[in-house]
Formats: C-alpha cells, structure tokens, sequence
C-alpha cells in the first residue's frame, strides 16, 4: 500500500493543560495504541494520526493511505480532537477551590481533559461498556474496526494495521449481528447492528453531529431512543462527543467516589434507580459548575486501577476525614440539598505535627470558622 509520512509538527502545551498518556488511557477513546516510547496512533479522520509529548510541547504526525490531500488539516483536527481551545488550567483551579476532595487529587491528576470525537464511533463504543471493562472494549472495538473499516496502512516499526471507524452504513445487512456476536460482542451485538439502521434508514444525514447545537436535555432524550443507550451511555456521548460539558455518566466508578467521598448513602439495589443516578449528576453539577462532566472525569481517572501507582503514598502526609454526626445520609429524596453537610477534616502535616488544624467545610451562608486543636480540645473538657 502506497502511504505519505508527514514530518513531525509540534504544538506548545504544558503537561497541565494535557497528560496524553492518562487522557488516552482513562476510558474515554478505544482505539489508541502504543507506537513507540511514550507515542500514541490512532486511525483518525482518514488518516493515521501520531502524538507524543515532552514537558513543553505536543508532536503530532499525520500517515495518509495514498497522496496528502491538497491542504491537510491534521493541525485543525488535532485542535478539534484535544479540546484545546478550553483552557484547563483555570478549570482545575476553579474545581478546587470549590471541592476539597478534587483539590487534593488534582496535583497528581493534571492535564485530564475530554476529547472531541466522532458521535457514532462514541455510540459505539459505549453500547460496549455495558459490564464491560477498558481492555475488552478496546478488543471489540479492534474488532469491529478491521471487520468493516477501512484499512490505512500501517506505522514503520510498528507492525500494527490501523483501520477507520466504520460508518453507521457500512453495519448494513442480514449478516451484521450474526457477526458481531462471533466477534465476541455477545447481546450488544444487536443493539448495534439496529443502531446502525435506525441512524441510517430513519434518521437525516449527519443527524448525530446536528445534536451538538441542542441544549444538554435534547440531546440526552435524543439519544435515549437508539437501542442500547440508556441515561449513562447517553452521558458519555453527550460529553465525549457533543459538547455538553455538563453531562455526569455516573457508572460503577462514579457511584463508588459518590457514596465514599461525598457522603452519599449506600443502597441495597446493584442498579442505581433513576432518581439516584440523576441525584448524582445533579449533586455533581451543582458542585462543579457548567463543566462538571470534565471534573468528573478527573476523578474517574483517579479512581481506576490502571493509574493507581500515580497517587502519593498517604504515609507521607497523613491525613483523617472525620464526618460530623450530624451530617444527614444523602438520599434521593434529599437531591436538591446544597453543599450543607458539615465535613470536618483534621489535617496532619508532617513537617510540623505540632500546628494540627482543623478545617470545617460550614453550610452556605456561614462564616468559615478554624480554630486549633489545642484550642478544641479545651472546648471539649470547659
């Protein structure tokens, strides 16, 4: 196959404004493979797209199967596709200021920010999340790929054939479930075979990029009618695809930090009941603001085995969460609460463990109050 290399081109940008290996990794893009120390490739737009990064700049390489097009746009697309005319930096400082558990997270969680990608591939791939786990979607997204995509080539040195994402058209015919099923996608292989007809045959042409122009609620109710999405993978194609950066997919994960960081009750159920989920995002919203989804999603890579290591030992700087007895259990018929829970976190520092203090999170309209432990303690015996 006849392919043009493109030179390598590069674009500032700090590790905070993005960390390519852990927003590559994080679950949010299946189809990101290792191409060489510390380089990602991906087939992309028509093309294999290459990134790799150093502390102060972004390298980005475009291979296309045949002649470059006569103007390329790998730049526009690498923009397009990083999100990066979102400044991520004040986002991060904004979130911290107002969640103490987003603060003390972030320092080892820089540079997360939500990709811009194409809507039916998110479907996609999201209908394949259901009970499903990072390194088995990615297969069957492989999988998928190379069944009916279109082949671009391959890297040098790389030994991997990269192939596109194929369009809702191309899962056309008697065949297509019967062959995803043999590819390992079990029942999720009919709701894709049907999505691909409902958006072919049933809806208009580009239909699925038009969502971007709608608010946050129509597209989520929009999406809600493909087989196979319900209200989480609608949330994840409404943020990883069409711009609604409010949107919270609350999965396992999620639900997890929910109930251990934020105070949430435990419930019986395995599945969160609609009003717990929407309870969640609400919860979320109301803390984080209008970009929720992206804080969210730094908390999410947080919280995921593969990125474990990244977070500092807790030995070297103890610290104790102590939650207020009178701190009500959050439930759903409490959503619209603010942030009133009363969480008192003692703090040790150990370059001086004899300055102990006490940080209270009051309820809104309180003036914040710290006093030393010393001085609690005297409180306490008077």
């Amino acid at each position: 196959m006849t392919i043009s290399v493109q030179t390598w081109n590069k674009l500032p940008i700090s590790r905070e404004e993005l960390c390519l290996s852990t927003v590559l990794r994080c679950g949010q893009s299946f189809r990101w493979k290792s191409s060489g120390t510390e380089e990602w490739s991906c087939a992309l737009n028509g093309r294999i797209l290459s990134l790799k990064q150093d502390h102060t700049h972004l390298h980005y390489r475009a291979i296309f199967p045949a002649s470059a097009p006569p103007k390329d746009d790998t730049l526009a697309l690498v923009r397009d596709y990083l999100s990066l005319s979102i400044n991520l930096s004040s986002l991060y400082k904004d979130w911290s200021q107002r969640d103490l558990n987003f603060s003390r997270k972030a320092p080892s969680f820089a540079g997360v920010r939500m990709l811009r990608q194409d809507p039916w591939e998110n479907v996609v791939s999201f209908i394949c999340s259901s009970n499903n786990n990072i390194a088995r979607i990615s297969q069957m997204v492989n999988n998928l790929c190379v069944c009916w995509g279109k082949n671009l080539g391959s890297i040098d040195g790389d030994g991997e054939t990269y192939y596109d994402f194929p369009e809702p058209v191309a899962l056309q015919g008697p065949d297509v479930e019967q062959k995803l099923r043999e590819l390992g996608f079990g029942y999720r292989a009919k709701y894709i075979a049907n999505a691909a007809l409902l958006i072919t045959n049933e809806r208009s042409p580009g239909w699925l990029d038009s969502l971007r122009e709608v608010s946050y609620r129509e597209a989520h109710e929009a999406l809600l009618e493909l087989p196979g999405v319900g209200p989480k993978v609608a949330d994840c194609v409404c943020l990883m695809s069409l711009d609604k950066t409010e949107a919270v997919p609350v999965d396992t994960h999620v639900w997890q930090i929910a109930q251990r960081d934020y105070n949430f009750a435990k419930v019986k159920n395995k599945t969160l009941t609609k009003a717990t989920y929407n309870a969640v995002g609400d919860y979320f919203r109301e803390l984080w603001g209008k970009e929720a989804g992206w804080a969210h999603s730094v908390l999410f890579a947080a919280d995921l085995k593969a990125f474990k290591e990244v977070i500092p030992k807790t030995a070297t700087i103890p610290k104790v969460q102590v939650k207020a007895e009178s701190a009500p259990k959050f439930t759903a018929a409490n959503k619209k609460r603010k942030l009133d829970l009363i969480k008192v976190n003692l703090i040790e520092s150990k370059e001086n463990l004899t300055s102990k203090v006490l940080k209270v999170e009051l309820p809104l309209g309180q003036e914040p109050s710290f006093t030393t432990l010393a001085e609690r303690v005297k409180g306490r015996r008077r």
